[in-house]
């Protein structure tokens, strides 16, 4: 995003950056919260993480475009 466009828009640039980490942050606490999963279980899992992990996991993804552009200019 150009610094016309934060300016526009009034987003400052750094908060595109907070997003990715702090999913990967949430992932990490969820996944240190959540039951531990039983190694027969009925109704076995494809991952061993759990639904919540799984969507932060996703959010961490889909919000690491702008970390991938910065890199891109160095």
């Amino acid at each position: 995003m150009s610094a016309t466009a934060n300016k526009a828009t009034g987003k400052p640039a750094w908060l595109a950056l907070a997003a990715s980490p702090v999913s990967a942050l949430m992932a990490l606490v969820s996944a240190a919260d959540a039951p531990p999963l039983a190694l027969c279980a009925a109704g076995a899992t494809v991952l061993p993480v759990d639904g919540m992990t799984a969507m932060y996991l996703l959010m961490s993804l889909f919000h690491l475009p702008p970390w991938l552009k910065l890199a891109g200019r160095g």
